[in-house]
């Protein structure tokens, strides 16, 4: 199976049984390859387009490929993906965009990742307020789940360098642990023990909590749609503006992609396993990532049932690997 199934990735053509036979790992004789061959498309795990061709694998095939990989171990990969995350600590976003980038390039597919799941239990964890210019500050706030809002405030005049440093020791202390969306949020906001000064530029940094109470549980992060409408992977997508078609909606993916949470290693959807409808001709291949408790998210790609699944399984585990190590450090922090 396994040998039919690596000659259609590498060629896009029906296996012939004398080109199983030939191969140098094969002790068996013509007929015999001809019976097994035979054997495993009665089972339901190859097919061919007609007659006199050889076989390709079907979904069930596919699958039956997947699962000898994954009960091998870890399958090698002749590539990793790279990421720089630890200069992200901040910038929950842009780490996520780098991972989908990163992945995307090294796959050759298109690649996904959700941001950590929103929580009704979510709060502030941390906020940072730093001085960009003499009249430009900016408010980090993250929250417990790891989201991010990110808001630069203009001002008429220079703001002082203590009135910034001050602003983020008390808006730490006073917002810490709040739940975001809180009503008590407003209420340490307008301190009457702040003078003018204090109590207006806390006031205006205000904002950036609306924000993050908006941005707690960002969408879907893709990269490397284009990719699958190249000459490479076109024909083997028959139905590519299906495909895109749902990309492009990105609800339901999401949906998809999260009801996956509690899986606790590789997740795969071949052919016709797809939740939704209009992936069914294609294959998704995830991992999630998370913290030691519980995972936030996933990470995975899209692309033709003749993909190289290998690589891309290895790329998703590493992908989900550093993501993992990356959001350890915006907890801990």
């Amino acid at each position: 199976m396994q040998l039919v199934v690596d000659a259609y990735l590498a060629s896009a053509k029906p296996v012939a049984s004398k080109e199983v036979a030939e191969k140098p790992e094969v002790e068996w004789s013509p007929s015999t390859v001809r019976a097994e061959l035979a054997a495993l498309e009665a089972a339901g795990l190859l097919t061919h387009p007609h007659t006199s061709a050889g076989r390709i694998p079907t979904d069930s095939g596919y699958r039956r490929y997947v699962d000898l990989l994954l009960e091998s171990g870890a399958p090698p990969a002749p590539t990793r993906v790279e990421l720089e995350l630890s200069r992200l600590r901040r910038e929950v976003d842009e780490a996520m965009r780098e991972t989908t980038a990163a992945l995307a390039q090294v796959t050759d597919l298109v690649a996904m990742a959700t941001a950590p799941v929103p929580s009704v239990a979510a709060t502030i964890h941390r906020v940072e307020v730093l001085r960009l210019q003499p009249t430009k500050v900016v408010v980090i706030a993250i929250a417990s789940t790891g989201d991010v809002a990110r808001r630069v405030f203009e001002f008429d005049r220079p703001v002082d360098g203590g009135l910034v440093a001050w602003a983020s020791s008390y808006l730490n202390e006073s917002l810490s642990g709040l739940g975001v969306g809180s009503r008590m949020i407003a209420g340490r906001l307008a301190d009457p023990e702040l003078d003018r000064i204090e109590a207006g530029f806390v006031a205006t940094l205000g904002a950036a909590f609306t924000e993050l109470e908006r941005e707690t549980g960002a969408d879907l992060y893709m990269d490397g749609a284009s990719r699958l409408l190249s000459e490479a992977h076109l024909a083997d997508l028959p139905r590519a503006d299906e495909l895109m078609t749902a990309l492009e909606r990105r609800a339901g993916v999401l949906q998809m992609l999260r009801s996956t949470l509690d899986e606790r290693s590789v997740f795969l959807w071949i052919g016709g396993e797809n939740p939704q409808p209009e992936l069914r001709s294609v294959s998704v291949v995830g991992a999630n990532y998370g913290l030691g408790h519980r995972n936030l998210g996933s990470v995975g790609v899209v692309g033709p049932l003749r993909m190289d699944y290998a690589t891309a399984i290895a790329s998703v585990r590493g992908a989900a690997r550093e993501l993992s190590r990356y959001f350890e450090t915006v907890y801990d922090d």
